[in-house]
């Protein structure tokens, strides 16, 4: 249950040309706290509620827990979430042994495009394609539920 990854900005759009899979996602926050998240996310037409744990590991691994949920539920339960909700198409694309999972924000985080990679351990090597840029894995202002809070259209000013 503990979950590994690391994040990265995108510095092109070439990763849509070799994305196996892609879906729609909103989601929004029942609790922001850093401590305990909960996030209730509709991805295509399933439902799923997900409890997060505080990072460690400079923001690569924290506690998660996710379940599937029914759709009606899940849009039931967006409508209690905190203000600020994260709209987004996610690509998903294989690179060597892994899979990065590469978010094009919309809404309020208009422009922001982030990949993400989970890892069985926190030293594990993987390929970094060329469309791959700067690490954010430690800077909290890349958190979801940071973002739904902090819009990132709102730091260009």
């Amino acid at each position: 249950m503990v979950e590994i990854e690391r994040k990265f900005l995108v510095k092109s759009n070439d990763f849509k040309k070799q994305a196996f899979a892609q879906n729609n996602i909103a989601q929004g926050y029942l609790s922001s706290a850093p401590e305990r998240t909960v996030r209730v996310r509709i991805k295509g037409h399933k439902g799923f509620i997900t409890i997060k744990g505080i990072s460690q590991s400079g923001g690569m691994s924290r506690f998660e827990w996710e379940n599937e949920i029914p759709l009606d539920e899940a849009e039931e339960l967006l409508k209690l979430c905190e203000k600020g909700k994260i709209e987004k198409t996610r690509y998903e694309i294989k690179s060597g042994e892994h899979i990065f999972e590469v978010d094009e924000f919309y809404g309020e985080n208009e422009g922001l495009v982030m990949a993400e990679i989970e890892l069985n351990f926190e030293d594990e090597t993987f390929e970094k394609p060329d469309w791959l840029g700067e690490e954010v894995t430690n800077d909290e202002r890349y958190y979801n539920a940071y973002l739904s809070k902090n819009p990132y259209k709102d730091w260009q000013k």
